[in-house]
Formats: C-alpha cells, sequence, structure tokens
C-alpha cells in the first residue's frame, strides 16, 4: 500500500513460496503502474512480524537496502505494538507509529 496526500494504492499478490524472489520486481511494477518514483516516496513501513522467517527477513532486507540507496526512512511495527488498537485499515498505520512512538530506522524482527 502507499499512500500520497489523500489518495491510497494497493495491491496485493497470491501467497507463493517464490514471492521473496520477485519483491522488488513487485515493487518496481507497483510504482510504475501508478505512475509514481521511489524518489518521491518520504517514509515506508513494514510488518515486521509475526510471521515466517524467509518472509520477514526478505521485507526487512529490501527496506534497509531502500534505505541505505535512498534515504527513505522506514518504521517497523508490529500490530502488537499498537496496544490492542482495532486496526481496521492499513492507511491508519503511519498515524498509529506516531502515536505509539514507534521509532524510525529500527529492526526488531518477531518470528
Amino acid at each position: 500500500m502507499l499512500i500520497k496526500d489523500k489518495n491510497i494504492y494497493s495491491v496485493s499478490h497470491e501467497n507463493s513460496k517464490t514471492n521473496y524472489e520477485k519483491i522488488v520486481i513487485f515493487m518496481r511494477d507497483f510504482l510504475s503502474e501508478n505512475n509514481l518514483k521511489i524518489e518521491n516516496l518520504s517514509k515506508l513501513y513494514v510488518n515486521r512480524g509475526p510471521g515466517s522467517f524467509a518472509g520477514i527477513r526478505n521485507s526487512l532486507a529490501v527496506v534497509k537496502a531502500i534505505y541505505i540507496a535512498k534515504k527513505i526512512d522506514y518504521y517497523c511495527f508490529s500490530f502488537q505494538d499498537f496496544d490492542k488498537e482495532n486496526i481496521d485499515k492499513y492507511e491508519n498505520i503511519p498515524n498509529l507509529c506516531e502515536k505509539y512512538k514507534i521509532e524510525k530506522n529500527l529492526i526488531n524482527p518477531i518470528y
């Protein structure tokens, strides 16, 4: 999901054991289809688990690489961080990260 101003862009893919090999391609295609560029992103949010080891590690590795290459801050959250908040929409994640003072550029995976 990408939030830009009041516009929300989202995409989903069928779960597959090979998605980790395609994550960067999925991201590139998603941005291209919505006429967006990675340079225009200001923050990234990634769910750090719980989940599968490979899925979480690959997601975190891609986000960390984007941070290093493009200096785009990232926030790694878990729904457990939000103290039983009713998370009905992913677009609320940035506000919840701010409310619960989730630190930027910190990775603490939950496998």
